[in-house]
């Protein structure tokens, strides 16, 4: 099976949505930031190797460094507070945006991956459209 046009961007929604990027019904979390080890409704196996989810660490820190970036920016320029106020705001604001993006760079991921597999023809890959 190949990727068709707008495949990627299914899997993406799906993933989005906190289901299964190739069925679109079982559920992608056990929990918050606890990724089911497959689909409940389809079996997709969604962790088939140790350190799976390591590109979502890597997408969640570039992100977080952006957020951060664009707060020290706006608290520079938008702000008059002292650097204690600002040090104390700006890395509760990060630590909350981080830990609240955390799942959503899972299942980002987790949709890279199926999309990955999907153009390799991985045999394990049934994709529902």
């Amino acid at each position: 099976m190949s990727l068709e046009p707008g495949d990627r961007a299914l899997f993406l929604r799906r993933a989005l949505r906190k289901r299964c990027p190739q069925c679109g019904n079982g559920a992608l979390f056990r929990g918050f930031a606890r990724l089911n080890d497959g689909c409940p409704s389809c079996a997709l196996v969604f962790r088939r190797e140790s350190g799976s989810q390591t590109g979502a660490m890597y997408v969640s820190a570039v992100v977080t460094e952006m957020a951060a970036m664009a707060m020290a920016l706006a608290m520079y320029f938008f702000t008059d507070w002292s650097t204690p106020v600002a040090l104390t705001v700006g890395t509760l604001f990060i630590l909350v945006f981080s830990y609240l993006f955390l799942p959503v760079a899972m299942a980002c991921w987790t949709a890279v991956e199926y999309a990955t597999d999907v153009a390799n023809a991985e045999k394990w890959v049934q994709p529902r459209r």
